[in-house]
């Protein structure tokens, strides 16, 4: 399904999907004096909400040698069931398989990490391929690392029963990222993330609505119509403070802006409490804001109002809110001696979105314009299970 979700461009998408089963099953990012465990993790991730039913299975698995080469590859599964408001107001409920694979590799010499990683994705309408690079060094005696990423995205956005629409699209990512211990129980962090589009933005099959006062309804559709570039910027801050009884505390802050004109901040945060020997529970919320893309809005007042014109709601001005907790445990099987331990883990969020100008057309006894106003809630889980060997 080409477009955005929750506001994430296409390129981040693609390489979060990776992320998502390293970052679900508690991997941070390797810093430079050394290299991830031997590991391998499986875990099925289910979204439903606002009419979209998103589930499947991944995996991950990654191996070093000698202490100084990693190699790591995933395999990612979305079956996608939808009944949107976008899809319900305008076209028919769909549904489709995205599958994702990846391969990465790491290099360790000295105090510096070399890494390069490829991802392609596969849907019946929408091709995705990444490749991104990096480089992490630990300086001033470790206590400080610092991490410089690049990721080259080449997507293909199609569109279902056209065989003759081919798009193209090309992503560019920069990232600089900054981490300090502070103190032996404090950890800041500083991040800088820029990234470019050009091609075929928009969704082939998303339209706009406009006054209309032959229709029926008061309005009538076209379709959207995109910029064919965009840049974006986004820094963050961070914080990760150890306490006393074998706790933690997180604490996260996210500005964005962009060409379009969308603005939006982002703040979480999550305390995580280890319990006895084997148990982990953590509790996490995220708070989301942001201000509309300047080329969208919910009702046009005609026709080929502008030359740029969209109606996706992940572009208009909305909040959302996300209450999670996560518990594991960790545990060893002396029946596989080649397991060193394993662990057994559940997150769960609850995420509710509410929108500013979007509207719910699905409601015919307003007037256009004065519908009530979108909001809806969703559920993510995942289930995972993480073995070191």
């Amino acid at each position: 399904m080409p477009g955005y979700k929750l506001n994430i461009p296409a390129l981040l998408r693609a390489t979060a999907t990776l992320a998502l089963a390293a970052s679900a099953a508690g991997i941070a990012p390797a810093s430079a004096g050394t290299l991830p465990d031997d590991r391998a993790d499986l875990m099925y991730h289910r979204y439903d909400g606002g009419g979209v039913t998103i589930d499947g299975p991944s995996l991950l698995v990654r191996k070093k040698f000698q202490e100084k080469y990693a190699v790591n590859a995933s395999y990612y599964v979305d079956l996608v069931s939808s009944a949107s408001i976008d899809v319900v107001t305008t076209a028919s409920p769909y549904a489709e398989k995205r599958k994702q694979y990846g391969v990465g590799a790491e290099y360790l010499r000295g105090k510096t990490t070399y890494s390069l990683d490829y991802s392609n994705s596969r849907e019946n309408d929408y091709d995705a391929d990444t490749a991104s690079a990096s480089i992490s060094q630990d300086m001033f005696g470790d206590l400080t690392t610092l991490r410089l990423t690049f990721a080259r995205g080449w997507d293909t956005v199609r569109r279902r029963g056209d065989t003759g629409f081919a798009r193209a699209l090309d992503r560019r990512v920069y990232g600089v990222d900054l981490s300090q211990v502070a103190t032996s129980s404090l950890i800041l962090g500083l991040s800088w993330e820029a990234f470019t589009e050009e091609g075929f933005l928009n969704n082939p099959y998303r339209s706009v609505r406009f006054l209309d006062e032959g229709s029926s309804v008061g309005y009538s559709y076209e379709p959207e119509r995109y910029p064919g570039t965009r840049t974006g910027n986004a820094v963050g801050l961070r914080a990760r403070q150890f306490l006393p009884w074998r706790a933690a505390l997180q604490g996260d802050y996210r500005w964005y802006t962009d060409t379009w004109d969308v603005r939006a901040h982002t703040f979480e945060l999550a305390y995580t409490q280890p319990w006895r020997t084997n148990w982990t529970f953590d509790v996490h919320y995220r708070y989301y804001t942001q201000l509309g893309a300047e080329f969208y809005s919910d009702l046009f007042p005609r026709a080929d109002y502008a030359n740029f014109i969209g109606r996706d709601k992940e572009l208009s001005t909305f909040a959302s809110n996300t209450l999670g907790f996560g518990v594991a445990y960790e545990f060893r099987w002396s029946r596989l001696p080649w397991l060193a331990r394993a662990s057994v883990n559940l997150k769960y969020d609850r995420m509710e979105y509410d929108y500013a100008d979007f509207r719910d057309v699905r409601v015919t006894t307003a007037a256009p314009g004065t519908e009530p106003l979108y909001g809806f809630g969703a559920n993510v889980v995942q289930v995972f299970v993480s073995g070191w060997f």
